[in-house]
């Protein structure tokens, strides 16, 4: 056996990190020397680097498999001598460590193969988990952000505000107070618009049945405000709405259609 055949399986060992006490010692002091055995370890090494980065999964790269049978046929026969014994006996001579040399060697490299495996599963786990975690963050915002949604509209200590708009005219607004087993009629307008020469807003009962019936005629002052106070009505009449048309400032028997207001009953 060679000098480089001796440190064949002490070269495997120490390209994985495992070799350790003297046999480390007097290997590295023969790597100062040999530059073939240090040829032979960066070899080891990338091979291990192959078997564990493989992307096929437990089958080796071809180069790895050659590499690793050529390690184990030098390993394989120990060496005998026949050494002359006061019984006659031969001796048999074993090769430092043969079978660890095999089975540790291809142990150790299918070792490292799983641990890459596991390594790539774990940090794939490690993303989903981030991932996860992030996605759980932005639902709680979420979710935060809808509490305090529903709770101002829903909360009966808040208060609420109608805005409009600030330099729109204001609406014409009417309202009608009617008592109806006295023929009493209250109505008071606002915002009304001015009306042409001759010209008149008429108030109209709307009975449940029947022909709507005048209910007074009136003209706003120069503030677009107006009252009706107990116009002639007939005795008991139901009222199903009130409603405003423009007629001649005299007053008319039917409205003139379009009707410019209505309100039902509150």
């Amino acid at each position: 056996m060679t000098e480089h055949e001796q440190f064949a399986e002490d070269l495997a060992l120490y390209a994985l990190s495992v070799l350790e006490g003297e046999d480390r010692v007097q290997l590295e002091k023969h790597l100062a020397n040999c530059s073939t055995c240090r040829v032979e370890l960066e070899h080891l090494r990338g091979d291990g680097a192959l078997l564990a980065f493989s992307t096929v999964g437990p089958r080796p790269p071809q180069r790895a498999r050659q590499r690793l049978l050529d390690a184990v046929a030098k390993e394989a026969a120990p060496a005998l001598s026949q050494k002359a014994r006061k019984d006659g006996a031969p001796d048999v001579v074993r090769t430092r460590r043969s079978w660890w040399g095999v089975l540790g060697w291809a142990a150790t490299a299918a070792v490292l193969v799983f641990t890459a495996s596991l390594w790539k599963e774990n940090a794939a786990l490690r993303q989903d988990v981030s991932t996860l975690r992030s996605l759980f963050g932005q639902q709680t915002v979420e979710l935060e952000q809808a509490r305090n949604v529903a709770s101002a509209i829903t909360n009966p200590g808040g208060e609420r505000f109608t805005l409009v708009a600030v330099k729109a005219p204001p609406q014409p607004q009417g309202k009608a107070f009617y008592l109806r087993n006295r023929s009493n009629l209250v109505f008071v307008a606002n915002n009304m618009p001015a009306l042409p020469p001759q010209k008149a807003y008429e108030l109209w009962l709307i009975p449940a049945q029947g022909a709507p019936i005048p209910a007074g005629v009136f003209k706003p002052d120069a503030h677009g405000s107006a009252t009706v106070v107990n116009p002639p009505l007939p005795a008991g009449a139901e009222a199903k709405a009130f409603a405003i048309t423009v007629e001649n400032e005299t007053g008319a028997t039917a409205p003139t259609m379009p009707i410019l207001m209505m309100g039902t009953g509150e």
